[in-house]
């Protein structure tokens, strides 16, 4: 299968649904593109960033999908392999499971900083890689325990003599009790990356809601200034006011005065003569 991303030509050859995955992907990414277009009158700085965003993403998306393909053949071609081999190509592959949780991470955290519109889409994407990488797993712990099956069996016949019954059933024993403490050890490890996955989550939604707050902050802090000056407005006007009223209180006061003054004078003019 051969697939244009951009100015790059990946060919490959993988399982449905990574194929899937991809078409899907390029359908995003010229979403993305049209959205770019309609929001340029917006801002030029808005459409960059979300473009570069949405680049990032594809960008881990192939990656991923090229590194399932890969990881889907060795798993197939490590099934007819034994001894040595399939132990190291084993190790190989499970190095390729932490590369691949790597990148899901990548794209997790990447989907959750873009805008709700374009979120939700790539969170539905990323589950389906997420159960995709589950099923890698899962056919990974199934080679490895054929190998762990078909190393015993190579021991209890190595060991085939006569009078050593009694230590291939302890060799047995032993065998499958480093099996299932191997098994735990893998659980506890799982566990411990499904902890840590939802820690990223959960610190990630924490950041998204102190941004919030803190752009209310922001605007109750802009509100607060504009409410204080209005205040010194008012303050200015009540003194202002204040001084107008004493100053006529003043001038009144003067008028009848001199009104007094007048009536009293002319009564004392007229009294006399």
């Amino acid at each position: 299968m051969q697939i244009g991303v951009g100015t790059c030509n990946v060919k490959m050859s993988m399982n449905p649904f990574c194929k899937i995955a991809l078409e899907e992907a390029l359908h995003i990414r010229e979403s993305a593109l049209a959205f770019e277009v309609v929001v340029v009158s917006i801002g030029p700085l808005r459409v960059e960033k979300l473009g570069t965003m949405s680049q990032v993403f594809d960008g881990y998306e192939r990656q991923y999908c090229e590194l399932s393909a890969n990881l889907s053949r060795q798993c197939t071609g490590a099934s007819s392999l034994d001894g040595e081999q399939k132990k190291q190509k084993i190790s190989d592959i499970k190095a390729g499971l932490d590369d691949a949780e790597t990148l899901i991470r990548k794209m997790d955290l990447e989907a959750r900083s873009l805008q709700p519109s374009m979120k939700a889409t790539l969170l539905a994407k990323l589950r389906e890689y997420k159960t995709d990488l589950t099923n890698l797993k899962t056919e990974v712990k199934r080679v490895t325990t054929s190998n762990v099956s078909f190393a015993a069996r190579d021991d209890l016949l190595e060991s085939g003599s006569a009078d050593t019954l009694a230590v291939s059933n302890d060799q047995k024993g032993r065998l499958l009790m480093s099996t299932e403490r191997l098994n735990q050890s893998t659980d506890r490890i799982k566990d411990s990356r499904k902890t840590m996955l939802e820690t990223e989550e959960l610190g990630v939604s924490i950041l998204q809601d102190l941004h919030l707050q803190r752009q209310s902050l922001l605007h109750a802090h802009k509100t607060l200034n504009g409410v204080d000056d209005n205040i010194s407005k008012s303050k200015k006007i009540l003194s202002a006011m204040s001084r107008r009223m004493s100053r006529n209180r003043w001038i009144v006061g003067s008028l009848l005065t001199a009104m007094v003054i007048a009536v009293i004078i002319i009564l004392y003019f007229k009294l006399t003569h």
